[in-house]
């Protein structure tokens, strides 16, 4: 089976981030609830994630507890969507809105493919750096450009997904990991000067 290692990213501290391992047949809810063991965060509570491109422009949405009008409007639920579905990328992004009512947004970026090694359990935090903020203080934070709860963004047309044959062919071995820890040190922590189009 396929591990994908996300690296989770708060945009408004981009020092602060966790990089977690997810197995690919996980669930979006399944890493919904991993980022909050690591936050300390209460899961229960409507967020989505928005598959998103290399800019953080919000496409697909996938939501936990939404609203009505997203429901009618057949929103797609993290507890029915397997991550692998919309991984098409070797560095598939994500832009994650958690607590709708005092919102933090996240960045949510797919770094390595790698083999799932035996013995060990997934989910997994593979490193945690920085402080999170309380939640608390997400209501001094100004909001006028998240998304509003009952905003749906209208699913696209593109096609995601990969199958099971396909999905270790892009995979890193931990030891390639550790030769070339350095380089990709150095290159994800370029990785968080996006600017917002939205």
């Amino acid at each position: 089976m396929a591990i994908y290692r996300f690296r989770v990213t708060f945009e408004d501290y981009e020092d602060v981030y966790r990089e977690i391992d997810m197995p690919s047949k996980s669930t979006f809810l399944d890493m919904h609830e991993e980022i909050h063991k690591t936050t300390g965060y209460a899961t229960d509570t409507s967020s989505s994630f928005y598959v998103s491109n290399d800019q953080w422009k919000k496409g697909t949405e996938i939501a936990f507890k939404p609203t009505q009008r997203k429901k009618d409007a057949e929103v797609l639920l993290m507890e029915n969507i397997r991550l692998s579905k919309f991984i098409d990328d070797p560095h598939q992004k994500f832009y994650y809105v958690y607590n709708f009512d005092r919102p933090y947004d996240f960045q949510v970026e797919l770094i390595k493919i790698l083999k799932e090694e035996a013995g060990k359990d997934y989910p997994a935090l593979f490193k945690s750096v920085g402080q999170v903020p309380k939640t608390m203080t997400a209501a001094n934070f100004p909001v006028s450009d998240a998304v509003e709860e009952d905003e749906f963004v209208e699913e696209d047309d593109t096609q995601y997904g990969v199958d099971d044959e396909d999905e270790l062919d892009g995979f890193d071995s931990e030891d390639e990991d550790e030769d070339e820890e350095g380089e990709g040190e150095e290159e994800r922590e370029g990785s968080n000067g996006y600017e917002d189009e939205y």
